[in-house]
């Protein structure tokens, strides 16, 4: 859910509680320098590039993504495959264990 909070109007402790609550935080601001942006390229490290050259750096970053998913798709298939025969054969066997205990106390009857 969306909260709206002036924090001009809150005190030191305040604001590292609602640092600590909020994932994000927008605040309203005004751009200097629209040609060049800061990009996270992970671990804390943040590099300053282009706006052309950050369009080329999140290309070459789905590019990536995007053949390395397709390297793993067919190993995904083949594991849920797996999974499901063993999921029919527990079935089963739980069908089988559930019959034989229903014979064997009709059977003590």
């Amino acid at each position: 859910m969306a909260q709206s909070v002036n924090i001009t109007e809150l005190n030191l402790p305040q604001l590292e509680m609602l640092k600590n609550q909020l994932d994000q935080m927008y605040v309203p601001g005004k751009l200097h320098d629209v040609g060049h942006v800061l990009i996270d390229v992970g671990t804390g490290y943040y590099v300053e590039k282009t706006a052309e050259d950050a369009k080329d750096f999140f290309k070459r970053k789905i590019d990536f993504l995007t053949k390395q998913m397709e390297k793993i798709q067919p190993a995904l298939q083949e594991k849920h495959a797996m999974k499901q025969a063993v999921m029919e054969m527990m079935s089963q066997k739980i069908q089988q264990l559930t019959a034989l205990g229903a014979t064997q106390t009709t059977a003590k009857a």
